[in-house]
């Protein structure tokens, strides 16, 4: 099976064990979680217990205002799941799983045939997204291709600060100084190279993120005016707060938000003839999950937008449920009145009150 990736151009393969594989696969997951949650590092983020994708941003942003990072090292690798080299990750499992049935099981997982269009073929490579077992597998392999090289070489050749935030498979490496930055993305496609990855040449890239406030050369005499860079769907970028002082903000980035649009506009076409009641309450639904994520300080403008889009969408199919009135603005309003959509909220407040 196949799913659209996030630029719409290529797709994803995702694999559907059997129930049984899911069941023996999550045990492997429980026996194994305890003992590489004492190896991973405090900087990985992505599909660990008691940590998520919120804790990386706040991390990000307590960084690069605190500790002067001025470039950022934005990384996409290609294909992650499906080139990850079993060779090397049998190699590396080896350091701390010795029992030989969990290997032989994880062997077996990894070389399950694929059946495709009648076909069925015996993948080389990679670790079949939708397993149980797959995230803690890349996790793994990454721990030791980014995480500890990070750590044992990386770091200690530094002048100034560094940064390291990973989520799986997505990452971003910060800098204080554009010459460590620089060291670092010459070295970085030979170390994935070395375990069988590919970064992407055109999306990895180098992007100048100091502080206005405190850039030692200003734009006007040549130095690099601050960018933006996209990371687990914001885009982040420096503006002023309403105090008048420089901070990180973060808002929708524009290609989830075309994402999201288009699955709520497919969501509505399919769905046009249920019942208003039930629409409403699935609308409901979505649009709380988008803002449970995406409803961060800073981020209110678009969610505002978010929903009037989605309230907008709504009212073009609804105007082809055969009516001959259709669906004037009027009438629609008078339905969102009757009818309760949630309001873009805040969800994860920087000025909440911690536990």
């Amino acid at each position: 099976m196949h799913i659209p990736k996030g630029d719409g151009k290529e797709t994803r393969p995702i694999g559907i064990p059997t129930i049984e594989d899911k069941v023996l696969q999550r045990a492997v997951v429980m026996m194994l979680e305890p003992i590489y949650e004492q190896d991973f590092k405090s900087y990985s983020y992505g599909f660990r217990p008691g940590r998520s994708a919120h804790e990386a941003l706040a991390c990000i942003w307590n960084q690069c205002m605190t500790h002067r990072i001025q470039w950022i090292l934005d990384v996409d690798v290609r294909k992650y799941f499906d080139t990850l080299k079993h060779a090397h990750l049998g190699a590396l499992l080896d350091l701390r799983v010795r029992d030989g049935v969990i290997r032989r099981l994880i062997g077996k997982w990894l070389h399950a045939g694929v059946l495709e269009a009648g076909q069925i073929g015996y993948p080389e490579d990679g670790t079949p997204q939708g397993g149980v077992i797959s995230p803690l597998l890349a996790n793994i392999y990454l721990h030791y291709v980014l995480d500890c090289w990070y750590v044992e070489s990386v770091r200690p050749r530094m002048k100034g600060r560094t940064l390291l935030v990973r989520y799986a498979d997505d990452f971003i490496l910060g800098f204080e100084t554009q010459e460590d930055a620089e060291k670092v993305y010459r070295v970085l496609f030979r170390r994935f190279e070395k375990y069988g990855l590919r970064l992407h040449e055109a999306k990895t890239r180098l992007v100048p993120f100091g502080c206005p406030a405190r850039e030692t050369q200003p734009p006007a005499a040549g130095g690099p005016k601050p960018e933006t860079f996209d990371f687990l769907g914001f885009t982040h970028y420096w503006g002023q707060s309403r105090k008048g002082a420089w901070v990180i903000r973060r808002r929708t980035s524009r290609k989830r938000m075309t994402r999201s649009l288009k699955a709520m506009n497919q969501w509505c076409r399919e769905n046009l003839h249920e019942p208003l009641r039930e629409q409403v309450a699935a609308l409901g639904r979505k649009l709380k999950g988008h803002f449970g994520y995406f409803g961060i300080t800073g981020n209110a403008d678009a969610l505002k937008r978010y929903r009037w889009k989605v309230i907008r969408i709504w009212r073009q199919w609804l105007a082809r449920r055969g009516d001959p009135q259709g669906m004037p603005w009027t009438r629609m309003n008078r339905l969102l009145a009757f009818f309760y959509l949630p309001e873009a909220r805040v969800v994860h407040s920087v000025y909440a009150a911690k536990p």
